[in-house]
């Protein structure tokens, strides 16, 4: 048997599911090694239509339950593997993202890759790709000073994760699962070459729904904390003044091509800035479920 399972939960993306496993079947890991499981999210399509664009390349399940944390439980608990990778079907996973992932794990029991934010062109960034390729998915300071790792890239053995427990829904997994296993005792690792490319999203209304949930996920663990709602109210009242204190990062960023770049970023900053502030109060207050 296999002993790595790399778990892709999946939600009606069929073209950069393609794309996903041929990245995962292109690994410098034995193919021998590993197995891959996609844990479809009861997608719009048929099974034929699903099991012709996965091609034999892995197996796949089916989840019921919305989310993609009910749908990554649902491959860990078909899988085989002692260790478990994690990615999403939307993302690029590097050939030697396997490799580095779980030589990681000799020193750490959660192990977070690096993440690149990949745009559709590089001289013709949107706005909404500018920012996030200066403000999405930090990886190594989500490891090192937030005390999580995205699940775009996460490494663990089984035995942790069945300590620890699934996947919750309505809150961020990837943040409350993180944290649940340092509660535990269990180390958290960052892996600067476990690389996984992410897409950015391209334009306003895919980063305004990006920030809905996670403003949503967000808020669902800090009532759960004492005087979370209270926090989190003032937490909102504040978003608007890091406008000015993350200014100066889209400035210097090196991650932008030239000043029309670094233009559209800094005008999305205060744009989403505005927008999160705004409806986290909304959260809050009640006003917004």
């Amino acid at each position: 048997m296999p002993d790595i399972s790399v778990i892709i939960p999946h939600f009606n993306d069929l073209k950069r599911l393609d794309i996903c496993l041929a990245a995962i079947a292109a690994q410098s890991v034995p193919a021998a090694r590993f197995e891959v499981i996609v844990a479809d999210n009861a997608s719009p399509i048929d099974d034929a239509t699903l099991a012709a664009a996965v091609a034999g390349r892995a197996r796949i399940v089916i989840a019921t339950e919305k989310g993609a944390g009910p749908a990554r439980n649902a491959g860990v608990a078909a899988s085989h593997g002692a260790i478990l990778a994690f990615t999403d079907c939307d993302c690029l996973p590097g050939p030697d993202w396997l490799k580095a992932g779980i030589a990681a794990l000799s020193t750490a029991d959660v192990v977070g890759g690096r993440m690149v934010v990949s745009v559709g062109d590089e001289r013709r960034m949107t706005g909404a790709e500018a920012f996030e390729r200066v403000f999405a998915f930090d990886n190594r300071a989500y490891v090192q000073t937030k005390g999580f790792s995205v699940t775009a890239n996460l490494f663990c053995r089984r035995a942790t994760f069945d300590a620890v427990g699934p996947f919750r829904t309505g809150v961020s997994e990837d943040v409350d699962w993180c944290h649940r296993a340092r509660a535990a005792g269990y180390r958290l690792g960052y892996a600067e070459h476990a690389i996984v490319s992410h897409p950015a999203r391209a334009d306003w209304v895919e980063l305004k729904r990006k920030w809905a949930r996670m403003n949503s996920e967000g808020f669902g663990l800090a009532v759960a904390r004492r005087h979370g709602r209270l926090r989190w109210l003032a937490r909102a009242a504040m978003l608007p003044a890091s406008i000015v204190g993350h200014a100066p990062r889209v400035v210097t960023s090196a991650a932008l091509p030239d000043g029309k770049a670094r233009v559209a970023a800094l005008a999305m900053l205060a744009r989403i800035r505005l927008w999160r502030a705004a409806d986290a109060l909304a959260l809050g207050l009640g006003l917004r479920r």
